[in-house]
């Protein structure tokens, strides 16, 4: 079983952390940082261990925040390469920067500002920017607008991902979420940046918005897509997914599969024919075309999985992209697992399963779980 992640901050961290900001500020005591550090660290989750860390930095620190945060940045390392290939944690060594950022550094817009510019080139200031953004709407977001042009990728990308309404794990921007057009506002800015670490922020972002706003998304894919190059055609795509899994028409439309399709299904197989918690299933079918022209498709499938209360509830799972000749007919699996997740637990039952061609249902099958 994989280690917690929280588990990441643990003795040696500390003491590489101290060592990093000692060459900075000398007259840090290493030693009590790392036992201040870890004192109630075991108890804490990774976001805790976090804000947990910059109340540890806040006491070892300068007083004066202006002359701690100079400490942070000059103890930074070169800035990260976006595909340079390090461990999927290693950045997370300066989440207690950004928090500390965020906690410590609301009354010092520019030195904040500084700070958040550096720590984004090696972890990201997504989260710390958005108590910026509260406080100082106009100035943040003037800064903001200068940094869409940034040399440097993960300053663009911070731009995209520090403004999104619906940001997993971080302070939600309310007033972006009752009107995105601020936020729509830079993401044009980015909508032809050439690297795929911004667009794929892009996306995200647009994605966040289309929970709120559908239609205001789908119209801007549409004119997005006039003259779109191949990054811009990948926004589009991955931003309307959310959008293109609940069967919208206008999404659909946008990326070719908005026609209502003519198919049927038939031969549905599910092995085993009763399945068990922990164990995986497979579901096979034909789909066949009762069409005389071929047609493009977009073929999702929803499963009602079983909920503690003996209720199903519907997750959406993507299968394929298929041209289907006239009368035409193709055979298709899908793969369910019913082992636990941290984000789903799984129970007996009878569930069931929709298939989703260019957003129309089709009851395909139901079976039980035991």
């Amino acid at each position: 079983m994989a280690e917690p992640l929280k588990h990441f901050f643990d003795a040696r961290l500390l003491a590489s952390l101290a060592d990093e900001i000692g060459r900075a500020h000398p007259g840090l005591d290493r030693r009590r940082f790392v036992a201040d550090g870890l004192r109630g660290l075991d108890a804490l989750e990774l976001l805790a261990r976090g804000e947990h860390l910059a109340q540890v930095l806040q006491r070892h620190l300068p007083s004066d925040y202006e002359r701690a945060v100079r400490v942070l940045i000059d103890s930074l390392p070169a800035e990260r390469a976006p595909s340079e290939g390090l461990p999927a944690m290693a950045p997370f060594r300066y989440l207690p920067h950004v928090c500390y950022v965020a906690r410590f550094g609301l009354d010092h817009f520019e030195a904040s500002m500084l700070a958040q510019y550096e720590l984004t080139q090696r972890f990201s200031a997504e989260s710390s920017i958005r108590p910026f953004l509260i406080r100082y709407p106009e100035a943040t977001y003037e800064r903001l607008v200068l940094w869409a042009s940034d040399a440097n990728v993960h300053v663009r990308r911070l731009v995209s991902e520090g403004t999104r309404p619906r940001l997993p794990w971080a302070q939600r921007l309310r007033d972006f979420q009752r009107e995105p057009g601020p936020v729509l506002a830079l993401l044009e800015r980015l909508k032809d940046d050439p690297e795929r670490y911004v667009q794929r922020s892009v996306a995200n972002n647009l994605n966040d918005i289309a929970k709120d706003h559908p239609d205001r998304v789908v119209e801007l894919c549409g004119r997005w897509r006039d003259s779109a190059g191949e990054g811009r055609r990948w926004i589009i795509q991955h931003a309307l997914r959310s959008l293109v899994k609940q069967g919208n028409p206008g999404a659909l439309a946008l990326i070719g599969a908005g026609s209502r399709p003519k198919v049927s299904l038939r031969a549905v197989e599910v092995a085993p024919a009763r399945p068990r918690l922990g164990r995986q299933v497979a579901v096979s079918f034909e789909l066949a075309s009762t069409g005389r022209t071929a047609q493009d498709l977009l073929v999702d499938y929803a499963v009602h999985f079983v909920k503690a209360n003996g209720t199903r509830r519907p997750k959406v799972f993507k299968l394929k992209r298929l041209s289907l000749p006239a009368r035409g007919s193709v055979r298709l699996q899908a793969r369910l697992s019913f082992v636990d997740l941290t984000t789903r637990k799984h129970y007996r039952g009878r569930h069931a399963i929709d298939l989703l061609v260019n957003g129309v249902r089709f009851a395909l099958c139901e079976f039980e779980v035991a």
